[in-house]
This record gives structure tokens, C-alpha cells and sequence, in this order.
């Protein structure tokens, strides 16, 4: 066995959102390629919608043709703003303005069982057959017909014979409003021209007589609790005012009078706080006098005791006259001093004087300050009495304030009483005098007269109705079929569900043409001796005899994307493989294996699908020999091999012989495996490997070592997207190192419709002209 040789990996051609760096954006999509999507979308489904739409439409046209005729009525009414005042007091019931709210509430009442009572009562309409359950017309009568077989009632109950006529005049009432104005227009569809008239009228009649009654009710209710009311705020306020008084002779309360209205403990607080002022400033001013004159007394130099300013001291006429003859003499001594000296005895005998008067000035002015020290006294004393009385008063006045909260409070709530008591009083004469003058403002302008043609059934909006309602159905149906569709049919849902790339959509070959069946119908297959295929041309007949082909052009794009994503000079081992059996992986191994051995290149194909080797039993159904062998060293390479005659293809035959002791997913993953491939990759530029399902078995899992990449092939509209996400989930390594998907056995003609594919630029050539053209 050859020594094992590791090969480098190559770059894959599927899609990983890792690499969207990397990759181009996708350009959006033009005008152009909607248009086609759309034209595609509706040649799939065109059947189911023109099947829905004829079927609606042909119920229009039953429902145009058996309904019987109705005839619609319309009365209008105004919610008049301008409302009649016989009295200029404010109405009872609190009128507010009308708005559109108020407007669109009055519909509702409009529309209320209260109003089609009144009117089914008023007109009998329970015994009309109209509204007393008899149907007309072909579904209504088959409608009736079934409840009357489900039901087997005998008579039904007024009760329910009033609720049904309730329930179809309802449903024959249309009330709505004109614009954003005040008028409603009121509007009733029967099979009679004049009881739709009749009802129609009956209508505003009943809402305006409604509202009439409403009001009354509502009035005398009002009364009658104002009635009520104003008794118990007449002894509220009698109460009210009876603590007023109470309160105010226990707590002593007296009020002045006046225009002021101030109370007693007030005014004698204000009087006497003045006597305190007046107190306070007499008593300062003792005070001052007697400060002053004792300032005097106490200085010894006898000029401050003459010369003192005292005031009360020269009111005094003692003082005053003491200090004239000391003046008297003080200027004659200054004249006898300046005349004959100080010390003359004349002089000295005036100094003499002099010194007597100011000790008798100043006996004077001790008597007065003893007499300003009692006025002093007496100014304290009559201070702290004035002071006392106001201290009293004070308490008193504070005692009398809070007092007067209390009193203001009661007198608040015996003032509202009666403030309560004469509105109510008012409004209860008021309400009396309105009863007997009932106003509404709602007012009839326009009465329904028996309409002139019918309203229903119209046969060009009943058909036209059908006919969009059909087609819109029919959309509906085909787009909910067409996303219900969840089998691959383009490349766009390979990349949207897969992340992967498709490489190439191999067509479906017709029949007779196919690989499958020249195979079955081969003669002399294949040459033991030699171990040649032989006689073997329908195998890939579309490849080999119309290589302009749809198929071979599709085979070709899968050798095209091997060959760009390695070095021209190695070697590339593909393996072939797919998501459950029966998906056309063998017949596309078999076409690209033969496909790519046409270009001269060396090519091997091998069946590696151990579980279930079809391919070997197709091309060489006389092996005795096989790839577990050459794995396994039973066999040399050489012998095992067989040759395709026209295109020098080699193959390589499956598990012709087995050993029950060896597992095949043991057998791809071991290390002989691996050396046998190395071998195959050294002898061959292409390796094309026939692999096993990845779903159904684990075998495809242990090749990973031996794969240089994968193509996952997929039958189109066949396989589920689940089915083929969940394969590749399962098996992380095979969606890493896949090459991308192919698509076979494509309707080209259906898969136009789809994203403009299978538009054929190279025809179909025959046999002859493909050989001329080699």
C-alpha cells in the first residue's frame, strides 16, 4: 500500500455568511425581472385562479338572477342647534352643545332595538311574512328550508318571532351622516316600495317621540328629587344657622355694629394699646427729667449747677430769680476785679453773695429732682397697670379668635345652606314651569316617499363585485399555494435555504433517452476478459451524441466550477452525494465522469456506495471484484478497474464482494482508505466518487479525509427544504467542504415559469450534425 499523502483543501463555491465581505452584493431586482417573476407566478397558478374567479362569478350571477327586488326609502332629520327658549333660565337637564360626538351618539340611538321596537309595534310588522322569518329568493328559501329541516319546531314564540323581525329590520336600516353637518339621513330596504316608505318615516317619528319622552322622564325625575332636596337644605340651613347663634352666646361674642362690624375684646385691645403707648411715653419722659437733673447734683462745679439747662428748672421762679441776682452780682464783681482787683474787699464780698445763691440754686434744684423721682414713680406704676389691663384684654381677644374660627366655619356652612336652598328653590320653580313645554331638537325635513326603482339587487356591481372577489380569492389561493410549494425549483431557493450555491440545474431527459433506460436495455454490457465496457453509448447519451444539449450544458457547469476552484495541476477527488435515495446522484456521477473523460482528461469513477452499489450493477454488472478489495490489499489496482471504450472513462465497481466483520463507515475512515485514494489521486487528473445518502446512513460522514469536496445533488420539485437542512446539519463536515448543489431532473418547461429559467439557447441537434461538428 502507498504511503498517505495529505492534499490541501481547495476554496468551496457555497455561500457562508462568514465571508459576505468577500462576496459581490446582489444587484436589485430590476423592473424587468419582477414583471417575468410575476408573469411566471401567474402561468403556475393561472388554473386555480380562473377556477376560483368563474366560481364566484357564477354565484354572483345565480344571486342577480333569483334575488328578488328591493326598494330602499330615506328620510332626513336635523339635530337643530338653534334651539327654541321660552325661558331665558338655564334648562334643567343642563343642555350642553352639539358636536360631532353628540351627533354620531344620536345615530347610535338611531340605530338602538328601543327605535325598531317602537316602530315593529307601531306597524305590526311581526305579522308582515317580510319580517316574521318567511325568506324569498333561491338561497334564502334553501337557507329556510335547511334550518326548518335541523330545526323540527312547530310554531315559534312571540318572543322569537319579535326577536327575528328585530333582527331584519336592524339589518335592513341604514342610518348615517351627511357630511360633517348636522343631518342624518335615515335610510329602509324592503320588498314594498310603500312599507319602505312607511318604515323609513316611522323611524324618525319613533327617535324624535323617544327623545320627547326622555326628556319628560328625565325632568320629572329631576323634579321630584329637587323636591326632595329642598326639604332637607330648608332644615340644613335652619340648623345652620341656629349653632350660629348658640355659638355665639356661649363664647361671648358681641359684635359692635357698624359698617366695620368689629368686635368688643377688639376695640378695647386698640384703646387700650394706645393708653400703653401714652403711658410708656410719659413714663420715658419722667425719666429723662430726672436723669438730667441728677446728672447736675452730682457734678460738684458750681457755674454746671448755675448754668444748668434744665427745663422744668427755669420754669421754676425760684431758680429762675436766684439765677438773675447771681448774674447781677457776677457781672459786678468782674467789674470791681477788673477795677481795683481781686482781692479788694468788695470783690470778695461779692464772690461771697455769689457762692450763697448757688447753694440756694442748688437746694432748689435737690427739692425738684425729689419731685421729678415721684412723678417717675407714679409714670411706672400707671404704665404696669395699663400694661396689665392690655395683657388681659389680649387673653381675652385670643380666646375670642379661636373662637371665631369655629364661628366663621359654622357660619360658612349656614351661609351655603342657604345658598343651596334658594338655587334649589329656583330651579325646582323653573323645572315646574318647562314640564308643561316639551322641546326636542331633532326635527324631520324631508319624509320618504315610495321610491321609483329598486335598489337591490344591481346586476353590473353584483357581477363586477363576483368577479374582483373571485379573482382576489383566486390570488389568495395561488399565492397561499405557492408558498406552500416547499420543494427547491431555482438556484434563489438553494441560496435563501441551504446558504449554499447552485451550480447547475441538469434537465429531466425525456423518455426513452434517459441513462436509466439504455442502461436497462443494454446488450453485451460489459467483457469479463477485459474488463471493458462495451456497447454501453446510452450511458450519458445526451453527452456523448448531443453535446450542445440542455443536459450537457448543465453537466458541463459542474466541471467548471471542479476546475476554478483548483490548480489546473492537481488532482480533485469528488464526491457525489445526496440527501436521501433516489435523487439522481448515481446517473449525474456516471454523465460528469464520461463528460469530463471526452476532454481527454483522466478520469475515475467510482461507486463507493457500499450499502447499495445500482451503479456498479448498471455499467458493470459482471465484476467479481471491487473498491473493498483494493482498500482491504485483496487486489491490485489494476485488476479492478474496467475502461469505457468511447471516452477511456474508468471505473471502479463497488462492494461486488462483502465481509459481514467490517462496517463500511469503519472501512472509509480508516488509514487504508485513506493510503488507496492517495493512490487514486497520484493515477487520475478527476476522481469521481458515487457516494452513499446522507440522511439514511452515516457512511458519507467518514470520507471527509478522502473527499477533496462534495456535490449535493437534489431532485428538483421533489425534495423538501427540511429534509435536505436537516441531512446537512447532521453532517457539519460535508456542509464545510461542499463544492455547492446541483438540481436534477428539471422540467425545463415548467422552470421558466419560475425565475426564467430552462430558456433553451442551444437546441437540440441531431445525432449527425453533433458528430460532424466533432
Amino acid at each position: 500500500m502507498t504511503q498517505h499523502v495529505d492534499h490541501p483543501k481547495v476554496p468551496m463555491l457555497y455561500s457562508d455568511k462568514s465571508r459576505v465581505d468577500f462576496e459581490l452584493p446582489r444587484p436589485p431586482e430590476s423592473a424587468a425581472e419582477g414583471l417575468n417573476r410575476l408573469v411566471g407566478f401567474l402561468q403556475r397558478q393561472y388554473l386555480i385562479i380562473l377556477i376560483t374567479a368563474l366560481s364566484i362569478l357564477a354565484l354572483g350571477l345565480v344571486y342577480v338572477v333569483t334575488a328578488p327586488p328591493r326598494f330602499t326609502a330615506q328620510t332626513t332629520l336635523i339635530i337643530d342647534t338653534r334651539k327654541v327658549q321660552l325661558f331665558q333660565q338655564q334648562s334643567i337637564l343642563g343642555d350642553i352643545p352639539i358636536d360631532s360626538a353628540s351627533v354620531e351618539s344620536q345615530i347610535e340611538i338611531l340605530k338602538s332595538e328601543k327605535v325598531a321596537l317602537s316602530v315593529i309595534k307601531t306597524l305590526h310588522l311581526i305579522e308582515d311574512p317580510e319580517f316574521s322569518g318567511s325568506r324569498s329568493g333561491l338561497f334564502s328559501s334553501a337557507f329556510g328550508l335547511v334550518c326548518a329541516v335541523l330545526g323540527s319546531r312547530d310554531t315559534a314564540s312571540n318572543f322569537e318571532l319579535t326577536r327575528s323581525a328585530i333582527r331584519t329590520f336592524q339589518s335592513q336600516l341604514t342610518i348615517k351622516r351627511i357630511g360633517l353637518s348636522y343631518v342624518i339621513e335615515i335610510s329602509f330596504k324592503s320588498l314594498s316600495r310603500d312599507r319602505a316608505a312607511e318604515i323609513a318615516n316611522a323611524v324618525a317619528e319613533a327617535y324624535i317621540v323617544d327623545q320627547l319622552e326622555a326628556k319628560d322622564q328625565a325632568t320629572r325625575r329631576a323634579s321630584a328629587w329637587l323636591q326632595d332636596r329642598i326639604g332637607e337644605l330648608r332644615n340644613q340651613a335652619t340648623l345652620a344657622e341656629r349653632a350660629v347663634v348658640d355659638f355665639k352666646a356661649k363664647n361671648n361674642i358681641v359684635n359692635t355694629g357698624g359698617s366695620g362690624g368689629r368686635l368688643v375684646t377688639e376695640q378695647q385691645v386698640s384703646e387700650l394699646n394706645s393708653q400703653v403707648v401714652v403711658a410708656r411715653a410719659q413714663t420715658s419722659e419722667a425719666k429723662a427729667r430726672l436723669d438730667r437733673i441728677e446728672a447736675v447734683l452730682r457734678a460738684d462745679s458750681p457755674n454746671s449747677t448755675v448754668n444748668s439747662t434744665v427745663a422744668d428748672a427755669l420754669k421754676s421762679e425760684v431758680v429762675t430769680k436766684l439765677r438773675s441776682q447771681y448774674l447781677d452780682i457776677a457781672n459786678r464783681e468782674a467789674d470791681w476785679a477788673r477795677r481795683y482787683g481781686t482781692g479788694h474787699e468788695a470783690a470778695v464780698n461779692l464772690r461771697s453773695q455769689m457762692a450763697e445763691i448757688q447753694n440756694s440754686i442748688l437746694n432748689e434744684l435737690q427739692r425738684l429732682a425729689e419731685t421729678y423721682k415721684s412723678d417717675f414713680e407714679i409714670a411706672k406704676q400707671r404704665e404696669v397697670g395699663v400694661q396689665r389691663e392690655l395683657e388681659n384684654a389680649v387673653s381675652q381677644s385670643k380666646a375670642t379668635n379661636q373662637a371665631q374660627v369655629s364661628l366663621k366655619e359654622l357660619e360658612s356652612a349656614s351661609q351655603t345652606y342657604r345658598t343651596l336652598y334658594d338655587n334649589f328653590l329656583q330651579r325646582y320653580m323653573e323645572s315646574i314651569q318647562q314640564q308643561s313645554f316639551p322641546i326636542s331638537e331633532a326635527r324631520v325635513i324631508s319624509q320618504a316617499a315610495p321610491p321609483t326603482q329598486k335598489s337591490d339587487p344591481k346586476p353590473a356591481l353584483a357581477l363586477g363585485l363576483s368577479g374582483i372577489g373571485g379573482l382576489i380569492l383566486g390570488l389568495g389561493l395561488a399565492i397561499l399555494r405557492d408558498l406552500s410549494d416547499r420543494v427547491f425549483r431555482t438556484a434563489e431557493q438553494v441560496e435563501a435555504e441551504l446558504n449554499a450555491t447552485c451550480i447547475s440545474l441538469v434537465p429531466k431527459i425525456s423518455a426513452g433517452k434517459t441513462p436509466r433506460d439504455t442502461l436497462n436495455n443494454r446488450v453485451g454490457t460489459s467483457d469479463r476478459a477485459n474488463r471493458t465496457i462495451t456497447r454501453n453509448r446510452g450511458l450519458i447519451w445526451t453527452a456523448s451524441n448531443n453535446p450542445f444539449s440542455q443536459f450537457s450544458e448543465a453537466v458541463r457547469a459542474i466541471k467548471l466550477a471542479i476546475d476554478v476552484s483548483w490548480d489546473a495541476k492537481s488532482s480533485k477527488v469528488i464526491g457525489i452525494t445526496s440527501a436521501i435515495p433516489n435523487e439522481g446522484k448515481s446517473t449525474l456521477s456516471a454523465s460528469l465522469a464520461q463528460l469530463i473523460a471526452q476532454t481527454g482528461a483522466k478520469v475515475l469513477l467510482v461507486d463507493c456506495d457500499l450499502r447499495n452499489s445500482a451503479l456498479s450493477n448498471r455499467i458493470a454488472p459482471a465484476a467479481e471484484f471491487g473498491i473493498i478489495d483494493g482498500i482491504m490489499g485483496r487486489k491490485p489496482l489494476s485488476e479492478l478497474l474496467w475502461r469505457d471504450s468511447k471516452t477511456n472513462m474508468s471505473f471502479l465497481p463497488g462492494a461486488v464482494s462483502w465481509d459481514n466483520e467490517v462496517h463500511p463507515n469503519e472501512l472509509l475512515n480508516s488509514s487504508e482508505a485513506r493510503q488507496f485514494f492517495d493512490v487514486l489521486r497520484k493515477n487520475y487528473d478527476y476522481v469521481v466518487v458515487d457516494l452513499s445518502p446522507l440522511a439514511p446512513i452515516v457512511d458519507v460522514r467518514a470520507t471527509t479525509q478522502l473527499m477533496d469536496a462534495y456535490v449535493l445533488a437534489i431532485k428538483w420539485a421533489h425534495t423538501k427544504f427540511d429534509v435536505v437542512a436537516q441531512a446537512l446539519r447532521s453532517a457539519p463536515t460535508i456542509q464545510d467542504n461542499m463544492l455547492g448543489v446541483v438540481l436534477t431532473q428539471a422540467d425545463a418547461k415548467v422552470l421558466q415559469l419560475y425565475s426564467g429559467y430552462g430558456n433553451v439557447y442551444y437546441g437540440e441537434r441531431p445525432a449527425s450534425s453533433v458528430s460532424t461538428a466533432r
